[in-house]
């Protein structure tokens, strides 16, 4: 909601338990189908009838998410007219973040074209047996930009074997030859994809809660 660009803020879900808690805040949510294999084919679901240009999915799992980096992803496309998605990556702090597979990596060419994602350590550094010089790698940021063209013809496409493998959705766009262009971002907020990381953010919001005086 603070993010400028969006004309439109919409939650999709597939569970009743997030409806209620939309309807206490009365949050514009939509219920989708709960057989989706990922959340851009849910998003897909939930703004087939839009008129919109370009769509951001801010994932659930991302609470912190910086709105100027939401204004970023939709101008990236709007700069980019080669691009179907865009996404962000940023800088690791730690060669044991980058060795964490639920970081994901990312790969980008010359131009900021996405060419790979991975869990794994990608690239690999040789000399140093695995994770060298932090300098070397990209951090992605799972916040993404769809054309709407692009978004209602994700969900006909066949999954893809390395998405299958990775289990990361943005990898069925590349396998089909669709293009992501990214943009570099300084700041960034941890999303929370463990039971440890959700526990970091409950101790920060506590502590910010209370700061700020509303604890």
């Amino acid at each position: 909601m603070e993010a400028k660009s969006p004309a439109k803020v919409l939650i999709a879900t597939d569970d009743e338990r997030v409806m209620r808690a939309c309807d206490v805040f009365t949050a514009n949510c939509i219920m989708t189908s709960d057989r989706h294999p990922s959340g851009t084919d849910r998003i897909a679901e939930a703004v087939a009838n839009s008129d919109a240009e370009i769509v951001v999915n801010v994932q659930a799992d991302e609470p912190e998410i910086v709105p100027e980096h939401i204004d970023y992803v939709a101008h990236l496309l709007q700069e980019h007219p080669w691009a179907h998605m865009s996404t962000l990556v940023t800088a690791f702090e730690s060669s044991e973040q980058v060795a964490n597979p639920n970081i994901v990596k990312a790969v980008v060419n010359e131009e900021n074209a996405a060419v790979y994602f991975s869990r794994s350590v990608i690239p690999y550094d040789r000399s140093a047996g695995g994770v060298g010089d932090i300098g070397n790698y990209l951090r992605h940021v799972g916040l993404y930009g769809y054309r709407m063209d692009f978004l209602r013809t994700y969900p006909s496409l066949e999954q893809t074997p390395l998405e299958k493998l990775e289990k990361l959705e943005q990898l069925r766009a590349l396998e089909h030859g669709y293009s992501i262009v990214t943009g570099r971002v300084e700041h960034f907020c941890e999303g929370i994809d463990t039971p440890e990381q959700y526990e970091a953010f409950v101790a920060r919001h506590k502590k910010s809660e209370a700061t700020n005086g509303d604890g």
